[in-house]
Order: C-alpha cells, then structure tokens, then sequence
C-alpha cells in the first residue's frame, strides 16, 4: 500500500456516515483488487473508467458514476487522466441501493455537491451546514438513474480470462470456433457453458463488449469511423446499427446526449 492508499484508508474510516476525497489518475493507471468496508460512489469529472470484478466488468465515461457496494473486490483502469471524486459511505446509510455494482447518470445536482463535498473537511460538523450537505447527498444517490453500462464476466477461470483478454482488445471477427477451440470443448458444450455463466449468447456478449471499448474513444472525441475500423468492423454502418441496438440510439447521438 502506498502513502496515497493509506491517507485514503485512514481519512474514510473517521467516524461520519458519508466522507467525500478528491483523488487523480494518470493514463494508463491501474487499481489492484480490493474492496471497501464501505459502499463507494466513484465519480469522474474526466477520463474514463473500467471497473471489474469476478462477476462483470463495467465502464464509465466522462461525468458518470459507478456505485460499488462494499466488500466487492474489483480492480480499476484508468484511460485518461480521471479527476476522481468518491464518496464512502457507511454500508446500510443509503436505502435503498443495489448490492451489485452499477454504472449511474450524475445530475447536475449531484455534481455540484460532489465537488462541494470534497472541499468539507473529514470530520465536518454533522449538525452544521456541511452535515447538512452530505445529508441532502443521501436522498439524492438513490434517485441517480442506472445507465446499461455494464458486461457479465463468467465465473470458470479459463473462459473468464478470454472474456477479460477480448475486453482489452475486442474484435467482431472472434468466433464460437476459435474460443471453443481455446479451452478445448465442442462448440455445443461452448455455448451452453457461455450463456450458463454470463446469462447472455457469445455474439451479444461481444457486441456489448465492443460497444463498451468504444464509449471511452467516442467519449475522447474520436470519429465514429475511427472507431469503428480500430475495432474491426468493415464499415461504419455496422458498427452504428449495432451501436444502436445495444444503447437504442447512434454512436454520435449517444455522445452528443451525454455531454
């Protein structure tokens, strides 16, 4: 653990039922497993986000959140420099929440308070105006809406590291073939185990996959057409009509909607 950790460590466990830190990331910045006593709001003013644990990876762009709740190990990357801003909340404060991980829309009220909150000390007077603050961020997390950010991991070792090695670089050309071939089954047995541990087909899981690779680049400024061709796709209109079917509008419509 480094000094930054244990700073961290030791700030969230004062006695407060919410504490807010302000913390940045670099590029390429990567977050070794852990977990939190407490249930944890991420929140990123830039950057992007991918946050995974043994059961689903999940990505979050640009002036979103990620609800973690606490005692669920995950690993964290960091694409772009990430102006972090987390809450730390006492398991149990905010009701009610999801106990699973969960990528969330940040209102305008909501990231005015996030930047307000981390400016209050740690141990901030509860019956003041800084109590009365992160007060009124307890009624608004759980009015935050879900966005459909997020990807199933298989729980067998062997498909879990495909599945995490074609996050890192996806592909709509990857077949049931060549993965069935990887950890030595049939492709009947492949995809019946594949639906089993992720809930959904090889090809929907992919085309989630690939849709997930490409919000960080779209939400960086890259073209459409750009993206598309970096994840393989032979042309932009596939890309798009599948885009559109996963998030239910275009790439650049999705972009412009976030902003």
């Amino acid at each position: 653990m480094n000094a930054s950790d244990r700073v961290e460590k030791a700030f969230v466990e004062v006695a407060r039922p919410v504490i807010a830190l302000g913390r940045d990331y670099s590029d390429g910045h990567i977050v070794a497993p852990h977990h939190h006593r407490r249930d944890q709001l991420l929140y990123g003013a830039t950057g992007v986000v991918l946050v995974a644990t043994a059961q689903g990876a999940w990505v979050m762009p640009p002036e979103r959140g990620m609800w973690i709740p606490a005692g669920i190990e995950h690993d964290v990357r960091i694409m772009g420099t990430v102006r972090m801003r987390s809450l730390y909340i006492e398991p149990g404060v905010i009701k009610p929440m999801s106990g699973h991980c969960q990528v969330l829309g940040i209102t305008p009220l909501m990231r005015s308070l996030l930047a307000e909150a981390v400016t209050i000390p740690a141990e901030y007077e509860e019956q003041g105006r800084d109590g009365a603050l992160m007060a009124l961020i307890q009624h608004e997390v759980p009015l935050l809406p879900v966005l459909p950010l997020s990807l199933p991991l298989p729980a067998g070792r062997a498909l879990a590291r495909l599945c995490r090695a074609f996050l890192l670089e996806p592909t709509p050309h990857t077949t049931i073939e060549d993965w069935s071939a990887a950890i030595g089954v049939s492709r009947r047995t492949f995809t019946r185990m594949f639906r089993r541990e992720t809930g959904l087909s090889f090809v929907a899981w992919r085309q989630q996959a690939c849709v997930m690779a490409a919000l960080p680049r779209l939400a960086a400024g890259h073209s459409v057409t750009a993206v598309a061709i970096d994840l393989g796709y032979d042309n932009p209109a596939a890309f798009t009509s599948m885009f559109k079917r996963i998030l239910g509008t275009p790439p650049a419509a999705y972009i412009e909607r976030q902003a």
